[in-house]
């Protein structure tokens, strides 16, 4: 599976489990919410393990900028606000320092 698929899939998966535990801590929901973020967050830890990477901590930084931009995905899509000029602009930062930790000539 392509890296930025599984970026793809781990940030979904990581934003769903974080948000069932908003749900249940800020927005009242009931505990049973508590679950599928459970398990939703063991997935991602999972997708992020399949990473190639020769280092976990560089998998893991580039990984933050797919998982910002997904975020804001998520903001508008799941919470129905869309995101503002600023959020756009910095989730485009953050894609472009991913790339250039992913696609960085190594020897």
């Amino acid at each position: 599976m392509p890296t930025l698929l599984l970026y793809a899939a781990a940030a979904l998966a990581e934003i769903a489990g974080c948000f069932s535990v908003w749900a249940w801590w800020r927005l009242g929901a009931s505990p049973l919410w508590l679950v599928p973020g459970a398990a939703s967050l063991v997935a991602f830890a999972f997708l992020l393990a399949l990473t190639e990477s020769e280092a976990a901590g560089r998998a893991f930084a580039a990984y933050g900028g797919v998982y910002i931009a997904a975020s804001l995905v998520w903001l508008w899509a799941a919470e129905g606000q869309r995101p503002d000029r600023f959020d756009c602009a910095g989730a485009v930062l953050c894609l472009a320092g991913a790339g250039v930790i992913l696609l960085a000539p190594r020897g």
